[in-house]
């Protein structure tokens, strides 16, 4: 029986479906089927063209955000996919927060939904600190099919696990 860690949250029904492909060999290719293309955004720059376009079509009053990369620490060890960070400095006379979000190396050769998916959650962190329902309606506002990617997302993950993919 297989530890489904990133899929730990669900019912036991979903579970022992995900168990049900992963024991047929075929979650991989169901997840290739669901998600055949990668996306193009490659460089840092790319990715913070990609990060500001969606803020400005959906958070225009949105804190700034001065640094977007992506980050090679980030990863399945780390349990961490995207971080939003505020650094607070002293200019002058008064305290300036400068707002980074860095984006795991992983998702680089990512489908452009998981990718999209993980921005939007990084950006929703400019709103709203906490995962509450306020995030999450802010998450499905920019990205309505944010919980659908979210799982099949979770599902990539148990299955890059699974192969001893990228840590």
């Amino acid at each position: 029986m297989h530890t489904l860690t990133y899929l730990a949250g669900y019912p036991p029904h979903i579970q022992d479906q995900v168990r049900a492909l992963i024991e047929q060999g075929r979650l991989a290719e169901t997840l290739k089927a669901r998600y055949p293309d990668t996306h193009a955004v490659r460089s840092d720059s790319a990715l913070y063209d990609y990060v500001m376009a969606l803020k400005q079509r959906h958070l225009r009053n949105g804190a700034p955000i001065n640094k977007v990369l992506y980050d090679s620490s980030l990863g399945l060890t780390a349990r961490a996919l995207g971080t939003h960070t505020t650094v607070s400095r002293v200019q002058g006379g008064k305290l300036k927060a400068k707002h980074e979000l860095r984006v795991a190396t992983l998702f680089r050769d990512a489908p452009p939904e998981f990718l999209k998916m993980i921005v939007v959650h990084e950006l929703a962190h400019l709103k709203s600190r906490e995962h509450d329902k306020a995030f999450y309606q802010l998450c499905t506002y920019m990205e309505p099919h944010y919980h659908q990617y979210e799982f099949d997302l979770r599902l990539h993950l148990t299955q890059l696990d699974l192969c001893g993919g990228p840590a």
